[in-house]
């Protein structure tokens, strides 16, 4: 397939309500400074973003290369938008990317490329670690401190993440229970996860999980839980998506991949971070809460136990 074709494909078209994809944050700079921009700068930004399958993962040099400008150029149109450096606006680009693409247009576009299957591993394991040492970098230790004090205030903490985020959800909701926070992840129907957030008063809390353009389902369910007057909190890929506009506060940990999967590394990064802030915001709280289990956890039956015969046997 060509590359035209699968541009075409990455490009994001209407809803079927008619609703056009709320812009990126790169896209969001871009219109906020085309008017500051020339021509030529203009066209350059139009360039990375209409090629962005190609122009994601290349440096400064590569991407003047490509555009047959100098490398200053590149960095000096990219400082135009309001980024520091290059490496800021490479991950916006590649979060642009990430919420625009389908799994089929992202693994087509991997398979372009020239290596080896472990080539390929590799290629996932450097972004993984690119995206958790950009959380370590940037994340806001205050806004989890907050969010941890959230917590402790909430008589409910309801976790809302559906597909793949499921997992996230449940291991977020799953922590805060074992530190004996009243949490569940929800799952199940529509109508259901409608139910639930019915019963939800000020004194609770939801808890949404969404990246890129983000489901519908989880952002109806912050928007109705905000309407009932529930406190929200977000965990999402950029400041721009739904789930970031509509939270009352969010955090933002990256999930870019080169796959045709998100990487849930830094999300599950993210979250250990949440559980560790929750555990020594009231340190002996969560002692008292942690004490029954410790003798199970030591000597306990949950633990798998070789029989008696096979240690016999020295199996």
């Amino acid at each position: 397939m060509s590359r035209t074709k699968a541009r075409r494909r990455i490009a994001p078209g209407p809803d079927p309500n008619g609703a056009r994809p709320a812009p990126s944050a790169i896209e969001a700079r871009f219109a906020e400074a085309q008017p500051r921009l020339g021509a030529n700068r203009q066209q350059l930004i139009r360039n990375i973003l209409s090629h962005c399958e190609e122009t994601c993962f290349l440096s400064s040099r590569e991407l003047a290369k490509r555009f047959q400008v100098d490398a200053a150029t590149v960095v000096r149109t990219v400082q135009a938008l309001g980024y520091s450096g290059f490496d800021d606006f490479s991950l916006d680009l590649r979060r642009h990317l990430m919420s625009r693409i389908t799994p089929y247009t992202a693994l087509e576009a991997a398979t372009r490329e020239k290596g080896s299957v472990a080539d390929h591993i590799d290629h996932a394991l450097d972004k993984a670690l690119e995206n958790i040492n950009n959380l370590r970098t940037n994340l806001n230790r205050g806004d989890v401190v907050n969010l941890a004090r959230g917590i402790h205030r909430s008589r409910r903490i309801l976790v809302v993440g559906l597909d793949f985020a499921a997992a996230l959800a449940h291991y977020l909701a799953y922590g805060l229970a074992f530190l004996g926070f009243d949490a569940e992840a929800l799952v199940g129907s529509e109508g259901y996860l409608q139910h639930r957030l019915n019963g939800l008063t000020s004194k609770d809390l939801v808890i949404a999980i969404s990246f890129g353009r983000c489901l519908r389902v989880t952002v109806e369910s912050v928007l109705r839980a905000r309407n009932r007057g529930v406190p929200t909190f977000g965990i999402t890929d950029s400041d721009t998506t739904p789930i970031a506009r509509y939270c009352d506060h969010h955090l933002v940990a990256a999930v870019v991949s080169p796959s045709f999967l998100n990487s849930y590394v830094a999300p599950i990064g993210l979250i250990s971070g949440i559980h560790v802030a929750c555990a020594h915001l009231k340190p002996k709280r969560s002692l008292t809460q942690l004490k029954p289990t410790d003798k199970e956890y030591s000597a306990g039956a949950r633990w798998y136990r070789e029989p008696k015969e096979n240690i016999a046997n020295g199996e």
